[in-house]
């Protein structure tokens, strides 16, 4: 018997699905026949077509996604085209080649049905390598990219695969992300942005499946290790790391005392 198709749900923001995506039919394809089966519908799933030669653009409306044209080449742009269309409460984010499991939306709604969230990152494994070592392999590359980036920024990271930013935070910062520089990972550009006092959570119940394809062979290490400091140069001109860190500091000390506070009256 046919599922009948899932609704969004009352209670939980409204969630916008973006995707940037670049001459990835294939893998889009796969996506978004996973977010038709979610158990609980996006508000909308917006395609960022990023200059594609190929049927991007088509299997998007083939699945029903609002389409966006981007013309300049590059995920900085082509993301901040779609989080600039989104029309939900929430901005969720995947890349063409995540692969969402049934209840994504749901736990997206309800992790951000906490107003005092900012935004909030998932986990993930590699279904593209052997199965004995897809998960633990990206358990050592998730948990080097938290932890280090946590140290640069002094807060959480964002991981583009999977995350969920509450529009309105996005448009206190959408003239600040360097959309027009296709050489930063734009996720972690948008975490140096949101600044030391955003709220950022990781959740682990936020995994997807991604393809390892990005750490195949020495080019595309490099490409990504380039990009990681050409990310963080650029930002710790506008703050250093141990100013981010005061401010952290700062804004936990602020939390701390009005917690007490409240405790006392």
């Amino acid at each position: 018997m046919r599922r009948p198709p899932a609704r969004p749900h009352p209670r939980h923001p409204s969630v916008s699905v973006v995707i940037p995506a670049r001459d990835d039919a294939a893998a889009l394809e796969r996506c978004l026949t996973l977010l038709a089966r979610q158990s609980v519908a996006a508000y909308e799933v917006i395609v960022v077509d990023n200059a594609s030669t190929d049927e991007t653009a088509e299997v998007a409306r083939r699945h029903g996604a609002r389409v966006v044209h981007e013309a300049t080449p590059g995920i900085p742009q082509a993301a901040a085209t779609g989080y600039d269309a989104a029309r939900g409460d929430v901005i969720a984010r995947l890349d063409a080649d995540s692969r969402p499991g049934r209840t994504w939306v749901s736990r997206i709604g309800r992790r951000m049905a906490d107003p005092r969230l900012d935004a909030a990152t998932g986990t993930g494994r590699f279904y593209d390598l052997p199965p004995l070592l897809g998960r633990p392999v990206a358990l050592v590359y998730l948990g080097a990219y938290y932890a280090l980036c946590h140290l640069a920024l002094g807060h959480t990271a964002l991981w583009g695969s999977s995350m969920a930013l509450r529009r309105s935070a996005w448009e206190r910062v959408r003239d600040r992300v360097h959309r027009d520089d296709a050489e930063l990972h734009d996720d972690l550009d948008l975490a140096f942005v949101l600044g030391p006092h955003a709220r950022i959570r990781l959740d682990p119940s936020l995994d997807v499946g991604v393809s390892a394809r990005s750490l195949h062979g020495l080019a595309q290490l490099r490409r990504r290790l380039d990009r990681a400091v050409r990310t963080l140069r650029v930002n710790w001109a506008d703050q250093p790391p141990w100013l981010r860190w005061r401010d952290r500091f700062d804004r936990d000390r602020a939390t701390s005392r009005s917690s007490s506070t409240r405790t006392a009256a």
